[in-house]
């Protein structure tokens, strides 16, 4: 079930997007409310899961990952079992940075974060993939990834 936002949560939920840091007072300043209203909805935005988590965006250049990765990926098999164990396998490499399930031709899409030789290996040593098809792309200075918007 979808939960109500008013153009108050999607304005506390935008800044938050962008600094997941702000301090209270300074967000209710930027939305026009009071400190304790920003902190019942941010409240109320966690417990319903609209605020999923807070995370950290690093700098990949700064871990030595000078090349993203586009990778499709076809799966040997579409059992759904053998899918899901694919989708964690994928997620428990650090160098992955998303994972998609697709329709269509390939059954994955996959973006690394990668050291020049770096996990391209590391997904032509799965078993269970039929074939996949890769881009590098250096990384430039970059802005922000875009995130969603409320």
């Amino acid at each position: 079930m979808a939960i109500e936002l008013d153009s108050y949560d999607r304005k506390l939920l935008a800044e938050v997007q962008r600094d997941a840091r702000i301090a209270q007072n300074e967000l209710g300043a930027r939305v026009n409310l009071s400190t304790a209203a920003v902190n019942r909805r941010r409240k109320r935005l966690t417990e319903e899961k609209v605020i999923q988590k807070y995370t950290a965006v690093v700098a990949p250049e700064a871990l030595g990952y000078t090349l993203s990765i586009i990778a499709n990926v076809e799966a040997e098999s579409e059992q759904i079992d053998l899918l899901d164990a694919m989708k964690r396998s994928f997620e428990q490499c650090p160098q992955v940075q998303q994972c998609y399930y697709v329709a269509g031709e390939w059954d994955f899409v996959l973006v690394f974060a990668v050291t020049p030789h770096g996990a391209v290996q590391r997904i032509d040593a799965a078993e269970f993939l039929f074939q996949q098809q890769c881009e590098a792309l250096q990384n430039p200075g970059r802005d922000e990834p875009r995130q969603g918007r409320a």
